[in-house]
């Protein structure tokens, strides 16, 4: 039996603190904030997408970074283990598109108030309003945890869950990157990721509020694709954002961050090939010749999306369809399957859903979750280089890499 210390009272940490106590270890679970989950009250817009049905070969293939790192941890506590332990302290759950999980209740707090249902069963001590400001050790051993108040408290193994740099405002300021660092752990560039996109064209900002929907989404670096997807995206005050374009952030975060800017091409009908498209618009144009492009392409897109298309092919609202010339009417298509744009920043850690990068994986076992470096010492939760999608892949990598590192402690 050991004294465990988990620092973070989140999605990993009240996960690590569960699974450590389940092994009959006294675990002291330390939140700096005045409640546990701060986060997790605001994900899924305030309803909690908690896992996917997604079994964990699945699973993986949704995680951006290290996927590899996460197979024990995904195998070790599942999203049916995650889904059965809802169920079975008080938060019945519910599945909806595309294998995301929510709380029946619509209300996030149901996930925090089942896990703190948990601890409590299993005899966690929680401290809140506690802040950790070093890790302890000696001789290449973890020791305990020192408060920012000069209080020690003893400790022969702990677990650090302090979450990333997304949403500072729910206390993840990066204090578990200086705690790792201070262990002798090297921490990856740190970016910020499922975040809005900034354009440098101002007609996108023209546009905020328009949802663009089965569309197909391409971006590219000086001709090497970076990121291609189906789905639905937004355009907002800043740029781009929506389902696809929080996907595309996290792979081309790291690539913006040398001041560069990406091509990102809209092909607004997918289902259609370009041969198709023109005997469309062909078809549309005998119908009536002497309609205007600006009532032709209404029929094709939103009625506030015609302007910038018009204007990206050359083209006028007022010309008639049918004196298109054949040069006017290649403009347009290639517009209609490649609308062009400009990608020149991410969205700042305020708004970021996740972080990308953060302890190396290298540097920890994945079976367990232990430093390779201090014995004792253990890393959970998004202080580690790995990041998803969306569709609750990132709490469930929260989930299950908490449990597997606190199940380990014996």
């Amino acid at each position: 039996m050991k004294q465990v210390l988990v620092i973070g009272g989140g999605a990993s940490g009240m996960a690590a603190a569960y699974a450590a106590s389940l092994n009959g270890n006294t675990v002291t679970l330390i939140e700096k904030n005045e409640k546990l989950g701060k986060k997790i009250y605001i994900t899924g817009k305030g309803r909690c997408n908690l896992t996917n049905t997604a079994g964990p070969p699945a699973m993986l293939k949704e995680v951006v970074s290290n996927p590899k790192f996460l197979y024990s941890a995904f195998y070790t506590l599942t999203s049916e283990n995650v889904m059965e332990l809802m169920e079975a302290h008080g938060c019945p759950v519910t599945v909806e598109r595309g294998g995301r999980v929510f709380p029946v209740s619509g209300h996030a707090s149901d996930v925090t108030k089942a896990w703190e249902r948990m601890l409590l069963e299993n005899g966690v001590r929680i401290a809140l309003g506690k802040e950790v400001k070093s890790l302890v050790s000696e001789h290449g051993e973890v020791r305990g945890i020192l408060l920012s108040d000069g209080t020690f408290i003893p400790g022969n193994a702990v677990i650090v869950c302090t979450g990333g740099l997304s949403y500072p405002s729910t206390g993840s300021t990066g204090d578990g990157y200086r705690f790792a660092k201070e262990a002798g752990h090297s921490v990856t560039a740190l970016h910020p990721a499922l975040t809005g996109l900034e354009t440098a064209e101002e007609w996108t900002k023209e546009l905020a509020g328009l949802t663009l929907k089965n569309i197909r989404v391409q971006i590219s670096d000086e001709g090497k694709k970076l990121f291609e997807d189906f789905g639905e995206m937004l355009f907002t005050h800043y740029g781009v954002s929506g389902p696809l374009m929080l996907s595309a952030s996290s792979y081309v975060t790291d690539v913006l961050d040398g001041g560069k800017q990406l091509l990102c091409t809209l092909d607004l009908k997918p289902a259609l090939s370009r041969e198709q498209l023109e005997k469309r618009i062909l078809r549309d144009i005998g119908e009536d010749p002497r309609k205007q492009m600006n009532s032709l392409l209404r029929g094709l897109m939103p009625k506030s999306l015609v302007p910038a298309i018009l204007s990206l092919s050359g083209l006028t609202a007022e010309m008639k369809a049918g004196s298109l010339t054949k040069e006017e009417r290649n403009r347009l298509l290639s517009v209609l399957k490649a609308v062009p744009f400009r990608i020149k920043a991410v969205r700042g850690f305020p708004e970021a859903i996740i972080t990308k990068g953060g302890v190396s994986v290298s540097e920890i076992d994945p079976k367990t979750m232990k430093s390779r470096i201090l014995e004792g010492l253990y890393f959970a939760g998004e202080v580690l280089d790995v990041d998803a999608l969306t569709g609750g892949y990132n709490l469930q990598t929260a989930w299950s890499t908490g449990y597997l590192a606190g199940i380990s402690i014996r």
